[in-house]
């Protein structure tokens, strides 16, 4: 059973530190969103949170930060925010959780306060991750939204080119399923964990008794 949970954790770890880099990923790609038109077919533009770029079919790339934050666009700004939380949230989870880890030898675990303490890193970091899972969808989900309400709009002519989904937004919705799922291990793990306490040894003293014991005295007959 410990060999399982041990293994449950690492696996956790795993998929949380997966889920931070496409946080990462996400956070810092300039491909937010994508638009192409039928006006100039060599050219498409993508749109970050950090940068705009244009993009040539010859293979040139061009990009540009932006000039002010307070020029930005609200679904942006907060996008940064959130995302910069969210990559925040996740390190301190990660920081958090490796030294509650079953295999890590911390915290003095032959002692009952010490697993008591492992346990409580594990949930804290599991929590965390739910959490910088959480603060990732959020934005990821506005932009998408956003994008989809501006493109069926019916007030905008057919005409004009619209902002589709680009590639950062489906590494973000994938780091937020991925640190929703090692969130979810990790708590599973720490409350199956929470169950079985370690029971103290009984110690049992022998002593060795010299010599055999005598069943009695011997009658003698003549």
């Amino acid at each position: 059973m410990e060999a399982c949970g041990g293994a449950a954790e690492l696996l956790a770890v795993c998929v949380f530190l997966g889920g931070w880099l496409c946080a990462l990923a996400a956070t810092v790609l300039p491909n937010w969103l994508s638009m192409s038109t039928e006006l100039l077919a060599i050219e498409s533009y993508r749109l970050g949170l950090w940068e705009a770029c244009v993009v040539q079919d010859i293979g040139g790339t061009e990009c540009r930060s932006y000039d002010s934050l307070l020029g930005l666009s609200h679904d942006l700004k907060l996008g940064r925010i959130l995302m910069c939380a969210s990559l925040a949230t996740g390190t301190l989870g990660l920081l958090v959780t490796v030294p509650g880890m079953r295999m890590i030898n911390s915290c003095g675990e032959e002692d009952g306060e010490g697993l008591r303490v492992k346990r409580a890193l594990v949930v804290l970091g599991g929590l965390l991750a739910v959490l910088s899972g959480v603060l990732c969808l959020i934005p990821v989900s506005y932009v998408a939204h956003l994008a989809v309400l501006r493109f069926f709009d019916e007030a905008v002519p057919a005409v004009v080119p619209r902002w589709e989904f680009g590639d950062a937004l489906f590494c973000g919705w994938a780091a937020g399923v991925l640190l929703w799922a090692a969130g979810v291990l990790l708590l599973v793990t720490a409350c199956l964990g929470s169950g079985r306490r370690r029971r103290p040894r009984l110690r049992y003293r022998y002593e060795a008794r010299g010599g055999e014991p005598t069943s009695g005295k011997r009658s003698e007959y003549v």
